[in-house]
């Protein structure tokens, strides 16, 4: 047996393969599958079987990639009814790759359809050996139930079930493999390790250590950070079965000339990669800024229209396809052009330029102080609870886009977050509505105290 562990940050998702002796086992893929593919071969193993916990929200899932690259066999929960070839699976129900053997719990909550892969190494102990939980149980957490509105209650209920009367009736030393780690929002405080063990948890995770069931869905159904947009969208795209890669839109190289007529066409939006810093000195007016660097798929996936054509603006052609690739992920499929030559082409082209100014830490707080800008918080509240600037107002960024008229328009706006990337794309999204002065406070909440100021 051999479990090999992929793991892809910002959206923090894991995703495994499961060796036999000739064959192996994808779980839970993401769409961009020569991770899979290039590791099956250097393994000497085929890809016989791809298996889904759930139909996840946060991105988009590569099972029908795989079994169209490789013929493999999909098995994804009967009550997901999805929509494409697979077989349906339910609790207690198994099947094997060589010497291997799966069975399948029930372990719905996150979502109605969940369920968890139990392994077990029949050429060495038929006993567990392994949990594949996908969003039911994290290292140091459990997966959030308000997803679905209307049935948080009922399915955080439905998760406690999961939990105690499936998952922790493993042995402690079963290994646990969930489908995220820190960084996710599919659960609210999920541990740095990226694996752990039934008994592990069962002694170390918060959210099993509440004292009954009404405490524990308590818990999950009050004060939970936000979904974002995409959420909504990528279990369907996920259910129905997503598009392939190669029937998607060619991303062409644009001259500025036919990047501004495209880029005019109603139903387009323009997306800027770039840094913070360089996006401020010269963008595109109208642009939509999300810094490649940054949690770019989660934040793509939670502002960017889903039914409009994106046209990039970057440094480079190599960052384009990072970003085609991040934007797909999210279930983004329209990427349909960039700017060759990026915004130095442009401006020497002869055509408009939009700036954010970008402000010191020092300049911030004198303009606070002076009372001659508003400053705009864009984190989280529970950041902004933590620590804020007095006299903030914090509206999350991701918020801007409606509730940006209880801003006033005649005083400038300071734009903070905690080191200046969200605040950026904060800033885009407010020069969009019509705000024409707009700063953006350089290195955040962080440089802000890093220069003595509170």
């Amino acid at each position: 047996m051999f479990v090999q562990q992929f793991f892809i940050p910002g959206i923090a998702h894991s995703s495994y393969l499961v060796g036999a002796e000739s064959e192996c086992a994808i779980v839970d893929p993401t769409r961009d599958i020569e991770r899979y593919l290039d590791a099956a071969a250097e393994l000497n193993l085929a890809i016989t079987h791809v298996l889904e916990t759930h139909l996840h929200a946060d991105f988009v899932s590569g099972h029908m990639e795989l079994a169209e690259t490789t013929g493999a066999t999909i098995y994804a929960p009967a009550s997901g009814n999805c929509a494409f070839d697979h077989v349906p699976v339910t609790d207690g129900a198994g099947f094997s790759v060589e010497e291997l053997r799966f069975t399948v719990l029930d372990t719905p909550g996150h979502t109605p359809d969940g369920v968890t892969y139990v392994l077990s190494d029949t050429a060495r102990d038929p006993g567990p050996v392994a949990a594949f939980t996908g969003d039911a149980l994290f290292v140091g957490d459990v997966g959030r139930p308000d997803l679905f509105p209307g049935r948080s209650l009922e399915l955080a209920g439905r998760l406690y079930d999961s939990l105690h009367e499936k998952l922790l009736a493993l042995p402690d030393g079963c290994l646990l493999y969930p489908a995220h780690g820190a960084g996710s929002l599919c659960g609210r405080a999920m541990g740095a390790m990226r694996y752990s063990t039934i008994g592990y948890e069962r002694r170390n995770n918060a959210a099993l250590q509440h004292a009954n069931r009404q405490e524990f869905i308590a818990s999950l159904t009050q004060d939970m950070p936000p979904a974002p947009d995409h959420f909504s969208r990528c279990s369907e795209i996920n259910r129905r079965g997503p598009a392939l890669v190669r029937t998607l839109p060619e991303v062409r190289p644009l001259r500025p000339a036919e990047f501004r007529e495209k880029s005019g066409t109603p139903g387009t939006v323009i997306l800027s990669i770039r840094d913070a810093a360089t996006f401020g000195g010269a963008h595109i007016p109208g642009s939509i800024h999300i810094d490649i660097s940054s949690n770019f798929s989660t934040y793509a996936g939670w502002v960017l229209p889903p039914d409009e054509d994106i046209l990039i603006v970057a440094d480079s052609p190599a960052e384009v396809k990072e970003a085609v690739l991040k934007l797909r992920r999210v279930g983004l499929d329209r990427t349909t052009g960039y700017l060759v030559g990026g915004i130095h082409a442009w401006s020497i082209a002869g055509y408009p330029i939009d700036h954010v100014r970008q402000l010191s830490p020092s300049e911030t707080h004198a303009m606070v102080k002076a009372g001659t800008a508003v400053l705009v918080d864009v984190r989280f509240p529970d950041e902004y609870e933590e620590h804020h600037i007095e006299g903030a107002v914090n509206i999350p960024a991701m918020d801007l886009r409606t509730r940006h008229p209880e801003l006033p328009t005649d005083r400038p706006l300071i734009v903070m977050c905690r080191t200046g990337q969200r605040s950026s794309l904060a800033s885009s999204l407010l020069k969009r509505a019509g705000f024409a002065e707009v700063y953006n406070a350089a290195g955040g909440v962080t440089g802000y105290l890093a220069a003595g100021y509170s």
